[in-house]
């Protein structure tokens, strides 16, 4: 039975227009249906604020916003959306139709992804995210159940419903509206939503898709947000043996805490993940990962799909929504919700007391006062243990002085107050403390606070002729990141060792800042022509020009001799640097072919056998007329295939 014959909009027709067939997916703040619009004919999605938040203009307000936005996105990998508008307490918005599965349904039957697949569908997410962020938008609320997969392969982003412009003043009421498995660091912390938070997210998406996991879980939100703030995406490989390192820069890359290490917008990572499955190879790209659900992962030869074909089309009818508190703990991490942070809690006591009575008591008021002496002597033990303590307020991000204030608001003292270097946490800001906030403590116990000193200030080595892989330890142990990587060719540095940074040398920067690294070619080497040469003139010739020699299997005819050089690549006076290889073909020598006998035979004809036996053909007329009485070659000798043979007519 179709559970969705319960929700009291199927089979409705909203607005006088659209005809809601099934319900397809539950979130925490709309509900998306399947529908055609009648005027139009065409099937759609309509997503239909929940009843009780269309009462709230702020919502509504965002609700709003998503079709001002997206209607503004004309891009092939974003869900488009057709019309807004609302019929009493229901408010809505007519978006496509997508027949095919979310990339949460994908992870559910499959587990971990080849690399392949998660590079398939990252990058047409990563042009959708670009769009919206180059267009001043950014999505914040990017997991899997917002990434579409059509039945034909295409890939969409859904859900703009928490989009915002870039330049929004951050809002400051205390709540943070998102999806705790993919909120940014700087999300939780203070609400920022620029670009960032969306590279993050994907970022979280990418490691999900490698891995079939998150990176970081928990038994609450609040435990995954404490993750998300103080420890690092851990890379792919750990939980995947054998995945590629480019793999886990790609990763670390987009999920860095500090939001100033990571790639600017979606743009910027998706040009950098296009350069790391350039790096790979077709084996690495189709490697199983161990905790794939094997059977229904593509092979190299089928890389057009990776929709499981069991799951089905999706958008589909999904039961009714169950109560909250028969939602899994799963379901909570993974549903848009509006994250409150928690007030400051002051101390709690209790009091008992009250006269008693002077009435000599009956048997059963006796009974009754032993009872109630009873409950009040546990009262008293709980006023005695409990009233003694209270909680450690929150105090992550507050300047010093702040901190002090709320301890002392609270009956607690300042233990000590320690200072580190921090690349995430703002100069003066309370980064941790003993014991952590929400820890019991007694009255007038002690905190001690840790305050950040902001980045380390680092200044830039001199990595002049360092080899590439040293210079990149080098750069780390200063607590600097190494950052893009170009070549070019020079005389004065060796081959693989550094000509310069950016920044330069004797430059200040942050700790975990990044340098780009210009990376020596060698030098210019001008290919020497070595076509006609036999292999051991034209090897010998190569190196001596300090480049290598690699030479082809198969060999081809040619008008070279048999055993020297056909064709070189690349040829003469092309540039390479010193060790690069040269590719050498062989020459078979000449395709020696008989020549047809077309004496006696009309110009024409004799012309056509000529050309089908693979000759060039030059016709000499001596008298009227249009016999071949001559012809060199002569009939039955053998010729190179495309010389010239001479016909004489008359």
């Amino acid at each position: 039975m179709d559970t969705t014959l319960q929700d009291p909009l199927v089979g409705q027709v909203l607005d006088g227009r659209y005809r809601i067939d099934a319900r397809v997916a539950v979130g925490g703040m709309a509900t998306v249906y399947r529908a055609v619009d009648t005027r139009l004919d065409r099937v759609l999605a309509l997503k239909v604020m929940h009843p009780t938040l269309a009462a709230d203009a702020s919502f509504v307000e965002r609700f709003i916003r998503e079709a001002k936005s997206v209607a503004r996105l004309s891009h092939p990998n974003v869900v488009g959306v057709f019309d807004q508008g609302a019929d009493g307490a229901y408010v809505y918005l007519a978006m496509e139709y997508v027949a095919g599965c979310t990339l949460r349904d994908v992870l559910r039957e499959r587990g971990a992804l080849q690399p392949r697949a998660a590079l398939d569908i990252l990058e047409p997410v990563l042009a959708a995210l670009g769009a919206a962020h180059r267009a001043g938008f950014v999505h914040r609320d990017m997991k899997p159940e917002n990434v579409l997969i059509g039945d034909d392969g295409r890939v969409k982003v859904a859900d703009f419903g928490l989009v915002r412009a870039v330049d929004t003043v951050t809002s400051t009421t205390g709540a943070v509206l998102g999806t705790v498995s993919y909120l940014a660091p700087e999300q939780i912390e203070n609400g920022t939503a620029d670009p960032r938070v969306d590279v993050y997210a994907c970022g979280v998406v990418l490691y999900e898709m490698l891995t079939g996991a998150k990176p970081h879980t928990g038994d609450s939100p609040a435990q995954v947000l404490y993750r998300h703030l103080n420890e690092d995406v851990p890379p792919p490989s750990a939980s995947v043996p054998g995945l590629p390192f480019d793999l886990d820069e790609l990763t670390a890359a987009a999920t860095a805490r500090n939001p100033e290490v990571r790639p600017p917008d979606a743009v910027a990572l998706l040009s950098q993940t296009r350069q790391a499955r350039a790096a790979l190879t077709d084996e690495q790209l189709d490697a199983v990962p161990p905790g794939a659900r094997a059977e229904t992962h593509d092979t190299a030869h089928d890389r057009t799909s990776v929709i499981p074909r069991a799951t089905g089309a999706v958008p589909r009818p999904l039961p009714v929504e169950q109560p909250a508190d028969d939602v899994s703990a799963e379901d909570r991490l993974n549903r848009t919700s509006r994250l409150e942070m928690p007030p400051q809690e002051p101390p709690t006591r209790a009091s008992v007391g009250g006269p008693g009575n002077r009435r000599r008591p009956s048997r059963a008021v006796l009974a009754l006062i032993i009872a109630l002496l009873t409950l009040g002597a546990g009262a008293g033990v709980w006023y005695i243990t409990s009233g003694q303590f209270t909680q450690v307020p929150p105090l992550l991000t507050k300047t010093e002085a702040q901190a002090r204030k709320a301890l002392d608001d609270a009956g607690l003292d300042v233990r000590e107050v320690k200072r580190k270097y921090s690349a995430d946490d703002k100069r003066g800001t309370v980064m941790s403390t003993d014991p952590k906030a929400g820890s019991r403590i007694r009255d007038n116990g002690r905190v001690t606070l840790t305050v950040s000193l902001g980045p380390r200030i680092v200044t830039v080595p001199d990595l002049k002729n360092t080899p590439l892989e040293k210079a990149k330890n080098d750069l780390r142990e200063r607590g600097l990141e190494p950052g893009m990587v170009t070549r070019q060719f020079s005389d004065e540095v060796e081959r693989n060792a550094v000509i310069s940074t950016d920044p330069a040398v004797g430059s200040e920067r942050k700790s975990g800042s990044t340098v780009a690294l210009t990376v020596s070619k060698g030098s210019r080497v001008s290919v020497p022509d070595v076509i006609g040469e036999t292999v051991e003139d034209a090897r010998a010739a190569l190196r001596e020009a300090g480049l290598g020699v690699e030479i082809e299997s198969k060999r081809i005819f040619s008008e070279e001799d048999e055993g020297t050089v056909a064709i070189q690549r690349p040829g003469e006076e092309a540039h390479l640097a010193q060790g690069d290889k040269v590719t050498l073909t062989i020459s078979k020598g000449q395709d020696m072919v008989e020549v047809p006998d077309v004496s006696g035979l009309d110009k024409d004809e004799a012309k056509q056998q000529l050309e089908t036996a693979g000759f060039k053909v030059n016709v000499q007329r001596w008298f009227l007329g249009d016999s071949v009485w001559d012809q060199s070659p002569a009939g039955g000798e053998e010729a190179p295939r495309g010389s010239e043979v001479t016909i004489r007519v008359r």
